[in-house]
């Protein structure tokens, strides 16, 4: 077995271990599955419709990385987007203290059935 593979294997169930053996993103929950169809690719990494958009000679590279195992938790690429993207905002870090405070502090708020 290649060495690299052997690390990411490694790394892939380290990851799960961290995450109570569930291979979901830990923000969002998205199964790695959910993550390529989000993209617009199927499980094997061809394109949903593709003769529609005519990307019929296009697929998704296998070595790309849809899931980092590599952090505390896993993550997807989904929610790297929108990180990046708010934190390209000027005021996306602040926006964010403001949101988690939000879920934390003002549940009721939140979640009344009130609006």
């Amino acid at each position: 077995m290649d060495m690299t593979l052997d690390r990411q294997f490694q790394q892939y169930f380290t990851a799960l271990d961290r995450a109570g053996n569930e291979d979901r993103c830990f923000l969002c929950r998205r199964a790695p599955a959910d993550v390529k169809a989000f993209f617009g690719f199927r499980e094997d990494g061809t394109p949903i419709e593709a003769q529609k958009y005519g990307i019929e000679d296009v697929v998704l590279d296998p070595k790309l990385d849809i899931m980092s195992y590599r952090g505390t938790r896993p993550i997807c690429a989904v929610c790297q987007l929108n990180l990046d993207t708010l934190l390209l905002t000027d005021e996306g870090r602040e926006l964010l203290g403001r949101v988690l405070h939000e879920l934390e502090h003002e549940r009721e708020k939140l979640w009344s059935s009130e609006g």
